[in-house]
């Protein structure tokens, strides 16, 4: 068979297997631009012309409300409704991997809708519409637009995730090569149900050496020779290299190979096994160079906004949990005499001692036998210091570690310098997690990750938090911390 032959039988497989992806792409953008224009009109009824409010002139309105018709207001929602879509696309929410993932889709359509509902406001603050926009309509048009389209895209995700329009949008995907990295990946998609790929199995790589065989029932599809034809009757869309020992002739061919098919080619970054997501294309006297590129926590302005957050937040948490921490010190010293505090040295940012601050919820002599991890039913924590930590009530204090600087809300996990002395030469990529400041709550502690759990899972959750960082992550796991009270003990 020619390298030809394939090709000529493949295109039209591609050309097939890519409209569904295409179809539910627009059907869910019409749907989302439908659902907008009606959350506006419905904002519209709902301030002018549902009785619920008081028309006229008020302290609230610039001006007399009751005279607005629909028609003069159309031109403002029309404005709206493109604002708001624009966000949609800036947030590519459109992209063919968002077409099974209802959450990822929900959080791009909460954070679009709050951006929106600060830029329209702007705009009637800033410009002089006639007739002026009535922030009371904005905020009603805020809330029955993201019901509609939440509901909508409830609906429509609820339908393609079931059946054949399911098995049509997942990509196929096959492996070259194996490696521990593989494996991971592999685990990953079969534990996600929206992820939307189906792996087919895997050949070996082109020198005929791999690593490791794969476990959990992935099948083997053949020898690498044989490869061409594989992709071609399985209607492979994505080919993933994970074995990099191959040589580079034989990489350089099977991207030749994918890009003569259309099939996608992906490398497992085993050389970089940390901040992969930083990666970035640069030259230098016009020579390509691949390299880790900066964090966003590298950049100044985001660090001035999550230490503005945590100033704030800061400030609320002690204000509100002032109560508490008196309540349950008064508990704690009725059932244990001694300090309601315990101070204990942890590892900061770039390795810098400080002393963390909690309430106290084991014996007095809980270390006397030196540092040793929390367990589960471990017999040193009081009665009343079993209920702090599972409720992370024991963390509280650490608001004043954040408003000196010490920590952040949200980061990874401090750890005792006594506990982690060999950590950087035992644990790969440990000491990549001290690039931020620590946090009181972080993704690997809301993921379960905390005590005597696995290390390296830990330090690869609080990677992932460093690439992906942003402000709505911060508050996703600041509302998970008091959903997930998993080996909290």
């Amino acid at each position: 068979m020619t390298p030809q032959d394939p090709v000529r039988r493949f295109q039209p497989a591609v050309r097939k297997r890519h409209v569904p992806a295409d179809t539910a792409s627009l059907i869910a953008m019409v749907g989302d631009l439908v659902m907008v224009l009606t959350g506006l009109m419905v904002g519209f009824w709902l301030r002018f012309r549902s009785g619920l409010l008081p028309l006229g002139e008020t302290w609230w309105t610039s001006g007399d409300t009751s005279l607005i018709a629909f028609r003069d207001y159309l031109a403002l929602i029309l404005v709206g409704a493109l604002i708001l879509f624009a966000t949609f696309l800036y947030h590519h929410l459109y992209r063919p991997q968002y077409l099974l993932r209802f959450r990822q889709v929900a959080n791009i359509v909460v954070r679009s809708a709050a951006i929106w509902l600060v830029a329209y406001l702007g705009l009637s603050l800033s410009l002089k519409f006639q007739p002026a926009i009535s922030r009371l309509y904005v905020l009603m048009s805020f809330v029955t637009t993201l019901a509609a389209v939440l509901s909508w895209r409830f609906i429509f995700h609820s339908i393609v995730r079931s059946g054949a329009w399911a098995t049509a949008l997942r990509q196929h995907i096959v492996f070259v090569g194996w490696n521990s990295e593989a494996a991971k990946l592999a685990e990953a998609m079969r534990a996600d149900a929206a992820q939307p790929y189906t792996i087919l199995g895997w050949v070996p790589s082109p020198n005929g050496t791999y690593p490791g065989v794969p476990g959990g029932g992935l099948k083997t599809l053949g020898g690498y020779d044989q490869l061409p034809k594989l992709l071609q009757e399985c209607h492979v869309d994505v080919v993933i290299l994970a074995d990099l020992g191959a040589k580079s002739e034989e990489v350089v061919g099977l991207t030749n190979l994918c890009e003569r098919m259309l099939i996608g080619f992906k490398i497992i970054p085993s050389y970089f096994q940390i901040l992969v997501s930083g990666l970035a294309l640069e030259t230098i006297s016009g020579v390509p160079i691949l390299g880790v590129a900066e964090l966003p926590l590298d950049r100044i302005h985001n660090r001035m906004i999550k230490r503005t957050a945590d100033i704030v937040g800061a400030l609320v948490g002690l204000t509100l949990s002032i109560p508490i921490i008196v309540v349950c010190g008064f508990l704690i010293r009725r059932e244990s005499p001694g300090p309601i505090f315990y101070r204990q040295v942890r590892t900061g940012r770039k390795g810098l001692p400080f002393q963390i601050v909690k309430l106290r919820s084991m014996r007095q002599d809980a270390e006397k036998a030196g540092a040793q991890w929390a367990k589960k039913g471990d017999d040193r924590r009081l009665k009343i210091g079993a209920f702090l930590r599972e409720w992370n009530l024991d963390e509280l204090p650490q608001f004043w570690n954040v408003l000196k600087g010490d920590m952040s809300l949200v980061g990874p996990r401090p750890e005792r310098p006594e506990l982690i002395a060999n950590f950087q030469f035992e644990i790969p990529h440990y000491n990549a997690r001290l690039v931020s400041k620590p946090g009181i709550t972080g993704w690997a502690q809301v993921n379960g990750l905390r005590g005597d759990t696995d290390l390296s899972e830990r330090v690869r959750h609080d990677l992932f938090y460093l690439e992906n960082w942003s402000v709505w992550l911060d508050f996703q796991i600041m509302a998970m911390t008091f959903l997930n009270r998993k080996n909290a003990y």
